[in-house]
């Protein structure tokens, strides 16, 4: 299935669900970042997806992050909750979400990088190297927010 992200953009079309989603931001011992070239859009993110019934939010986490990339990891923390409205998704068999998506910070503790259905291309990136790839603004918002390590979550 593919999807199409919008930002802001007043030709969106409007949303018709919120569901509840995650996103895995993982550093390795490095600090190098777990990412994925995505399937759906092409564009570089961190793993993730949306919670199915009978798990909590926690093992969803850890369940999305091995189907896309082959890594296990333990949750430890969390990066921020982020909520814009602005941030419209419509995917291909015609349902459009509002953007619902609680960014956990997570570390590797097993497993080797592998590509799914869901991916292209899955790699630890170098922070430094972050500003060359296409990703999606409110991804780099996430990816900004961990990086800078806060003791709080951010809560937009």
């Amino acid at each position: 299935m593919s999807r199409k992200d919008y930002f802001n953009d007043p030709a969106a079309p409007v949303a018709t669900r919120i569901v509840s989603a995650v996103t895995a931001f993982v550093q390795d011992e490095r600090g190098f970042l777990l990412m994925e070239r995505r399937s759906d859009n092409g564009r570089w993110g961190m793993p993730g997806g949306v919670q199915e019934i009978g798990e909590s939010i926690s093992q969803t986490v850890v369940r999305e992050v091995a189907e896309e990339t082959g890594i296990t990891v333990e949750v430890i923390g969390l990066v921020g909750i982020f909520t814009d409205p602005g941030h419209v998704i419509e995917f291909s068999d015609g349902e459009v979400r509002q953007e619902f998506s609680l960014c956990f910070r997570a570390r590797p503790v097993a497993g080797e990088i592998s590509v799914s259905s869901e991916s292209f291309e899955v790699r630890w990136v170098d922070p430094k190297e972050l500003d060359a790839l296409e990703m999606s603004p409110t991804t780099r918002r996430r990816i900004s927010e961990g990086l800078k390590g806060l003791p709080q979550p951010v809560i937009s």
